[in-house]
């Protein structure tokens, strides 16, 4: 049996117009063509883990309501583990709006509502699955001390815990210490580093300066350039396989979930960025965020 995949993490249903651009502030788009689509990072990268063969336990919060409940049932057919998905009888359930251009790219805002109530007390009930998970995979859309209390319980067990920090924050350098996998965006890393990355070369000083707070090994995703992997004191540049973007909504979410999956399969470092390089690809040339996420079989 192949070590499971513990992530924790957001469940959102993502409400998504289509439109020809990006709106600016005061501006009234007509047209373009109206989804609703199950999201939130932690739903997407348990879901991508789970279609690519991980096999996944996804702890959430979600509310009393018909979102909840659909967004549970979904993660059963996707052959996700649910058991450890609590509902909040006072929060409604995580909302996304997101509107995405003819590019591809999006804006999105996230209205958290149960997500921001799960708390390390929901979580000391499950202790003895963190310890025994194979790898941890979270993101920043779940209360921070959350995210806190479970890397150092992972840690003092040594369980690896891969963190995407979206979305972007500061973070304290001890949380960081904790964590053996970071994964940012160009973004994230330069408001986690404060270098501004314009090339190859301030890509690197980021990951070294990230690296530096005790962090084992930083992926810095480049979307259609690829990924910086920066670990053991080497560099290594990953590209990604060309394609036409649709919609790039979830394709770091698809990238951590890969990333996980091959991980726990013992596939080496440049072989798993490799692989999610490919997945997150895939993703982006198709609408939506969990219903993007590819098939072992298309990777």
């Amino acid at each position: 049996m192949k070590p499971y995949i513990l992530v924790i993490g957001s469940s959102n249903t993502d409400m998504v117009v289509k439109a020809a651009h990006l709106p600016v502030p005061g501006e009234t788009i007509l047209g373009g063509t109206f989804l609703m689509n199950a999201g939130g990072k932690g739903a997407n990268q348990a879901v991508a883990a789970a279609r690519l063969g991980g096999e996944v336990i996804f702890v959430a919060k979600v509310g009393d309501d018909i979102f909840g409940k659909q967004a549970v049932e979904g993660f059963k057919q996707e052959g996700i583990d649910t058991t450890y998905i609590l509902t909040d009888l006072v929060n409604p359930s995580g909302v996304a709006l997101i509107t995405v251009d003819d590019h591809g790219e999006n804006c999105i805002v996230v209205a958290s509502g149960a997500n921001a109530a799960l708390m390390p007390s929901d979580l000391r009930k499950i202790e003895q699955t963190i310890k025994n998970a194979g790898l941890i995979l979270m993101q920043l859309e779940i209360p921070i001390e959350t995210v806190e209390y479970v890397t150092s319980l992972a840690a003092e067990n040594g369980v690896k815990v891969i963190l995407n920090p979206a979305p972007a924050c500061q973070l304290p350098d001890e949380l960081l210490g904790k964590i053996a996998i970071l994964t940012p965006n160009e973004t994230e890393a330069e408001i986690l580093s404060g270098i501004k990355i314009t090339d190859n070369e301030s890509a690197k000083k980021a990951a070294l300066l990230l690296a530096d707070k005790g962090i084992e090994t930083v992926i810095i995703t480049l979307g259609a350039n690829g990924a910086l992997v920066f670990s053991n004191d080497e560099y290594l540049w990953v590209k990604s396989p060309v394609v036409t973007a649709v919609d790039t909504t979830a394709a770091g979410d698809v990238f951590n979930g890969a990333l996980a999956t091959a991980l726990a399969e013992g596939q080496t470092m440049t072989e798993a960025v490799a692989f999610a390089c490919s997945a997150a690809a895939l993703s982006v040339t198709k609408m939506g965020a969990q219903a993007s996420a590819p098939f072992r079989r298309q990777i």
